[in-house]
């Protein structure tokens, strides 16, 4: 069975998308109603900009979110999925793609959550980190061990779990995990403490506009980053995606939950090959490719 997975931030490039916009109408057409929806020429930064440019909260999350749904739309018949799951702002990508939310909706959602989340950065300082060679359970003992605010975030991979919360939560998990025996911890080059108690003005501020958007049944099952879960349910999509911001996004128990429920090809549609990577160090019995559309 195939399964398509689709990019988080970080998965941003300078030129993403250009190639897409000069060669194929449909991609052409929804980048610019993008530009005109969003209020600004996005697709200038995405294929002219420079990396820090990219950067910029407000263009970050919408570019990868562009950048996947149209080569969804671009692939045609190719997209042919069992199953989707996104990595945090990639589960808005599946869900479009998945036709639970219209193009539109999910970029307005989209967009609204980087303002939102910029807005709670300024509101909470916070921060992350990536802990490398430390069991699950260890990191999330010490984190709850601990006064400060610190909570497992993104369970990435076995051996890899991002920690977040306010800077000295942060800092204190980072000295005793060091001290537990952490192969590394390394700080994240990011804005604030996503997924979170850090981001609970964002998640309320998003839950309003969730709750606004029409959401339809998915053409399949999407397996939600709070749970690890398949779910088709409309009201169930909206509550999983407002818990998301504040709740730790489970990629590892998700692909685990795909693979287990027959997904034996993973195809990953958007910028960058991070997804690829992590799928195979969960499972190295499964294929995991970049779709791949016809010239």
């Amino acid at each position: 069975m195939k399964a398509f997975v689709y990019p988080g931030q970080g998965a941003q490039y300078p030129g993403m998308g250009k190639d897409l916009y000069e060669n194929y109408p449909v991609a052409h057409d929804m980048f610019e109603k993008a530009n005109a929806l969003l209020g600004f020429r996005i697709t200038d930064t995405m294929f002219s900009g420079t990396d820090e440019e990219l950067r910029q909260t407000r263009v970050t999350q919408p570019a990868i979110f562009l950048h996947s749904v149209v080569l969804t739309a671009v692939a045609g018949s190719a997209f042919a999925p069992a199953m989707v799951a996104g990595h945090s702002l990639g589960e808005f990508s599946a869900l479009v793609a998945a036709g639970a939310l219209s193009f539109e909706d999910g970029l307005a959602l989209v967009a609204g959550r980087a303002a939102a989340m910029q807005r709670a950065c300024g509101i909470n300082p916070s921060a992350m980190a990536a802990v490398l060679g430390m069991d699950d359970t260890v990191v999330e003992e010490v984190c709850a061990s601990l006064n400060e605010t610190v909570v497992p975030a993104n369970y990435n991979s076995p051996g890899q779990i991002v920690i977040s919360g306010t800077n000295e939560g942060v800092a204190a998990a980072t000295e005793e995990l060091k001290k537990r025996g952490a192969k590394r911890v390394v700080p994240l080059s990011v804005s604030g403490g996503f997924h979170s108690p850090c981001m609970e003005p964002a998640r309320q501020e998003l839950e309003e506009a969730i709750r606004k958007a029409r959401f339809s049944r998915p053409v399949c099952p999407v397996y939600q980053n709070v749970s690890g879960m398949p779910v088709t349910e409309p009201q169930e999509i909206m509550s999983n995606l407002i818990a998301q911001l504040t709740s730790p996004v489970r990629w590892t128990q998700t692909i685990q939950r795909m693979i287990a429920d027959g997904a034996a090809e993973f195809i990953e549609a958007g910028p960058g090959s991070v997804l690829q990577g992590l799928i195979k160090k969960i499972n190295t019995s499964v294929t995991a490719t970049a779709l791949a559309i016809n010239s």
